[in-house]
């Protein structure tokens, strides 16, 4: 009923607005929900650790909680989505790119509930993956209800996006460069206008309903000096490199945690001990950690609950930086183990985190000796940007978020210099972040290469030509000249009599023996036909496609089931005029009137 509601009221808005009005609309919509959900998110984490802290039992008590929330998670997963669930921004780009951006409902609701559980009970990991995936799950489906374009559902999807990081860190620019970094491989000038609603009302959610305690902000200490410009430089490549270690550990750890071939409730129980471990070493690495990241950026951190008395051994000062060293190592483990074990979450909090820390430890190291002082906040805040810049590959976004939290632009430069150079770095060893290099290397996803991009969008499965004639090969020459005469086709497939693919028959190789009546009866469809040039499979790709038809210069190539029957041919005129159609699509929303 409510959906019929709307549906009226969109198409009486079509009578009266143009078309880029009601997508104007629609994103204000959009950006509203989507903010919404993040408040709704957040809110949930905000009480659930509240009443972890106020629970009157041991000291250590809390130390129970993750195996909690990741076994509850398993749960939910298992009995409610089937036993899986696409997580993350690796989703998104995936429904963009192979699936029209069309993303299932049920991630409007699914990431809210297991991410929530998961972090708020203890999960080492972040809610900004979820709620970029629930915003975009938001946006695709408005905006499928709305009956929109593809390029109109995939503008509405990175909305979303934008709305929910702007809600979370009450950053709308940052919102915006995410979506267009991250999300959008092809962007439109016409693009950011319902990108920057969407992302002013999630923003605007945030401010009204959460409390400032609630926010993600800091007040700079000290200005930006351009005298130590050198040690920004140099944050900047240990932010590389702490980058990559970040993006290698973490996978490593998901994977072999993924690969155990145990029950899964076992393997949430494992997983639940493991960081049990962890948090009793290094307490702040429980949850999302933003009380501890404000802690460390504000530089009070002064002392910490060193359960095992190896650290106080060292001295205070020493202690410290062994012990923020060793958080930006481990970081990445416990995100690993949360995500492995059947959690849910992202990455975009865990490399704030480590970011922090990797920048208070960089800086104490220095101002432990007599002839350095530099500010602990200002390089904890740069080295902040440095890790989310490598981790994420969102150099923009990660300059702009911690420009915005820290409400002003003083820090500008250095925030520049350490993103640029940590990309710099992580690009020259990765092509694609982490969790996109697989998706991208299998060309599920994509990339920032216009060509391939629409390749990516083509379905091999759109492309089948299936209308044609095929026959045995122990038919005559007599029931191809039938099969002639009932056809347009010029190009024919012979199976055997299995209805297995064997061939082909092209009009052009025999013409003459068209003209032979006397030899129809005589012969046989096996002695005309001839291999073809190459052969497609359902599975592959648009680009495999391609380098095929390049490969053999034909225009005409069969398609094959796993086995080996004959579906159809893939014409190379066909699957040119679908490339040109969609490269003509891509043009200003305000030109589509």
């Amino acid at each position: 009923m409510v959906k019929s509601f709307y549906k009226r009221i969109i198409e009486f808005l079509r009578t009266k607005l143009s078309r880029m009005q009601v997508i104007m609309l629609i994103a204000t919509l959009v950006g509203f929900a989507s903010g919404m959900v993040a408040v709704l998110l957040k809110t949930l984490v905000h009480y659930i650790q509240h009443w972890i802290k106020e629970i009157p039992v041991s000291h250590y008590a809390y130390l129970m909680f993750p195996a909690i929330g990741l076994l509850v998670t398993v749960f939910i997963i298992r009995h409610f989505y089937g036993g899986q669930l696409e997580r993350g921004i690796a989703m998104v780009l995936k429904a963009i790119a192979r699936k029209y951006s069309f993303i299932p409902l049920n991630h409007t609701y699914s990431h809210v509930i297991t991410s929530s559980i998961t972090v708020g009970l203890g999960g080492s990991v972040g809610l900004e993956a979820p709620i970029v995936a629930t915003g975009s799950a938001i946006g695709s489906n408005i905006s499928r209800i709305s009956d929109l374009s593809y390029q109109e559902r995939t503008l509405l999807i990175a909305c979303g996006a934008a709305a929910g990081i702007s809600a979370v860190f009450n950053a709308p620019i940052a919102g915006v460069i995410f979506s267009v970094e991250v999300l959008l491989a092809e962007t439109v000038v016409s693009y950011f206008i319902p990108l920057i609603i969407s992302s002013v009302v999630g923003v605007l959610c945030s401010k009204i309903i959460l409390q400032e305690a609630s926010l993600f902000n800091f007040v700079l200490k000290q200005t930006f000096d351009y005298r130590n410009v050198p040690f920004y430089i140099l944050l900047g490549i240990i932010a590389g490199f702490i980058s990559l270690y970040y993006a290698r550990v973490f996978k490593r750890t998901e994977n072999i945690l993924h690969s155990w071939t145990i029950n899964v409730y076992v393997k949430a129980i494992i997983g639940g001990a493991f960081l049990m471990a962890i948090y009793f070493v290094f307490p702040p690495l429980f949850g999302e950690g933003y009380d501890s990241v404000k802690t460390v950026a504000n530089d009070t951190f002064s002392h910490f609950s060193d359960n095992t008395s190896l650290f106080s051994r060292l001295g205070d000062n020493w202690a410290i930086i062994a012990f923020s060293a060793l958080i930006v190592l481990v970081k990445p483990m416990a995100a690993g183990i949360t995500i492995g074990s059947g959690g849910n979450g992202g990455n975009f909090a865990p490399s704030l985190f480590a970011g922090s820390y990797l920048g208070f430890f960089f800086s104490n190291l220095f101002n432990s000796t007599p002839w350095v002082k530099i500010p602990v906040g200002n390089f904890s805040l740069v080295g902040m940007a440095g890790v989310l810049s490598g981790v994420m590959y969102c150099p923009l976004t990660a300059i702009f978020l911690i420009a915005e939290i820290t409400n002003g632009y003083e820090l500008f430069i250095p925030l520049m210099i350490v993103s640029s150079i940590s990309f710099f770095i992580v690009k020259s060893y990765e092509p694609f972040s982490m969790e996109t290099k697989k998706l991208a290397m299998e060309g599920q996803i994509f990339t920032h290469k216009k060509e391939k991009n629409i390749l990516t969008s083509i379905q091999i499965g759109e492309m089948l030509q299936d209308e044609y004639v095929s026959l045995r090969t122990d038919q005559k020459l007599k029931d191809l000249v039938e099969a002639i005469k009932g056809s347009e086709k010029n190009i024919f497939a012979v199976l055997d009599k299995q209805g297995k693919f064997t061939g082909i028959i092209e009009l052009n190789d025999i013409k003459q023996k068209l003209f032979q009546p006397d030899q129809f009866e005589k012969v046989n469809i096996q002695s005309l036909m001839k291999k073809p040039a190459g052969i497609l499979r359902l599975n592959q790709d648009m680009h495999m496609v391609m380098d095929k038809f390049d490969h053999t210069q034909s225009w005409y190539l069969p398609v094959l089931d796993p086995e080996n029957r004959f579906v159809g041919f893939i014409s190379k005129t066909k699957l040119f005029n679908k490339y040109r159609e969609i490269l003509s699509s891509q043009g200003d929303l305000y030109d589509q009137e």
